[in-house]
């Protein structure tokens, strides 16, 4: 199993399929890569050599990935809630930032369904009681 950028790559897939498993490198940058490091897309993983390996591994360190990626998202969401951009407050409400609409769907950023103020009576009496019980305990 070949490893890049601290990622085990995959040894059966076309390295061109492989190098997406790393966080940061899609199917674009992939391609950048590939001509960088002069190497046929269609080659297996488990079939490059180690001069190849290398090529690769200092195309891949051009780009940000992992760990210093996800940092740098995590500082650009942390200086929108700063400055109050209305992005930032979305991220700080736990609501959907790109504009999508919550009132029927976004159940994956809002979580598990909360019924609100739709008790009857009998029911809310026992909350209440249940409550009380609680406290004295």
């Amino acid at each position: 199993m070949v490893r890049i950028s601290g990622i085990d790559i995959p040894a059966a897939k076309r390295i061109e399929i492989a190098l997406t498993y790393i966080f940061g490198i899609g199917r674009h940058n992939v391609s950048t890569i590939i001509k960088l490091a002069n190497i046929d897309p269609n080659k297996r993983t488990k079939d490059l050599t180690s001069e190849e390996i290398g090529r690769i591994q200092k195309a891949v360190d051009t780009i940000p990935t992992e760990g210093s990626l996800r940092g740098a998202i995590l500082d650009n969401i942390k200086r929108l809630k700063q400055i109050s951009t209305y992005r930032g407050l979305r991220h700080t409400n736990q609501l959907p930032v790109r504009g999508q609409r919550t009132r029927h769907n976004a159940r994956t950023k809002r979580g598990k369904r909360m019924t609100v103020g739709a008790l009857k009576k009998e029911d809310a009496a026992k909350l209440e009681a249940a409550k009380k019980e609680k406290a004295k305990e």
